[in-house]
C-alpha cells in the first residue's frame, strides 16, 4: 500500500508533466517569445533587445528604455509603459490594446498594423512614427505629438485627439469617424482622402492653407487658430 505522502508526490509530478506552459519567467533574460506577462521590469535598459512574439501582457515597463528593441508581433495588452522609451523600436503588428503609454517616447517607432484599441497615449511622443494601418479605435491621444507621423489607412474611429499635434501628419485613407479633434493642430496634415471626417469636427481644429482637405470640404472660416490657443 502506497503511503499518502508518496501518492501526493506522484500526483504533483504528474501535474507538472500535464500542465500547460510555465508561468511567466520574470527572471528569464530577454528573448524571442519570452513570457514576461505581469512582470515588474521598470527602469531597465533594454535597448536593442529582441522581444518579437513575446508575451508581455500586463508587464510594467515604466521608465524603461527599449529604444531600437524588436517587439514585432508581441502581446503588450494592458501593459504599463509610463514614460518608457521606444525610440526607433519595432512594434509592427504588436497587440497594444489597453496599454498605458502615458508620456512614453515612441518617436520614429514602427507601429504599422499594430492593434492599439483603447490604448492610453496621453502626451506620448509619436513624432515621425509609422502608424500606417494601425487600429487606434477609441485610443486616448490627447496632447500626443504626432508631428509628421504616418497614419495612412489607420483606424481612428472615436479616438480622442484633443490638442494633439498632427502637423505634417499623413492621414490618407485614415478613418476619423467620430474622432474628437478639439484644437488638434492639422497644419500641413494630409486629409485629402481621410474617411469619416465631417465639417463639425474640422471646425474645432487648428489649420491653415497647408492643411490638405478633401475636395468636398472647405476650411473653417476662423482658421488658423494660434498655437497658444491650442496649448491652453
Amino acid at each position: 500500500m502506497k503511503r499518502p505522502w508518496f501518492q501526493l508526490l506522484i500526483a504533483a509530478m504528474l501535474g507538472i508533466g500535464l500542465a500547460g506552459p510555465a508561468t511567466a519567467g520574470c527572471k528569464d533574460h530577454p528573448g524571442p517569445e519570452i513570457d514576461w506577462s505581469g512582470c515588474d521590469k521598470t527602469k531597465l535598459l533594454l535597448t536593442g533587445d529582441d522581444f518579437h512574439g513575446a508575451n508581455l501582457t500586463n508587464v510594467d515597463f515604466s521608465f524603461s528604455d527599449l529604444s531600437g528593441a524588436d517587439l514585432s508581433g508581441a502581446n503588450l495588452t494592458g501593459a504599463l509603459l509610463t514614460r518608457a522609451r521606444f525610440v526607433e523600436a519595432n512594434l509592427q503588428g504588436a497587440d497594444l490594446s489597453k496599454a498605458m503609454f502615458d508620456r512614453a517616447d515612441l518617436s520614429q517607432a514602427n507601429l504599422s498594423a499594430a492593434k492599439a484599441q483603447k490604448a492610453e497615449l496621453h502626451r506620448a511622443n509619436l513624432t515621425n512614427a509609422n502608424l500606417s494601418g494601425a487600429d487606434l479605435g477609441k485610443a486616448e491621444l490627447g496632447r500626443a505629438k504626432l508631428t509628421s507621423a504616418d497614419l495612412t489607412g489607420a483606424v481612428l474611429q472615436r479616438a480622442y485627439l484633443a490638442r494633439a499635434d498632427l502637423r505634417g501628419a499623413k492621414l490618407a485613407g485614415a478613418d476619423l469617424t467620430e474622432a474628437e479633434l478639439y484644437l488638434a493642430d492639422l497644419r500641413g496634415a494630409d486629409l485629402s482622402t481621410a474617411k469619416g471626417l465631417v465639417a463639425e469636427q474640422l471646425e474645432e481644429t487648428c489649420g491653415d492653407a497647408t492643411t490638405k482637405l478633401r475636395a468636398d470640404m472647405a476650411p473653417p472660416a476662423d482658421w488658423p487658430c494660434t498655437r497658444a490657443e491650442a496649448e491652453e
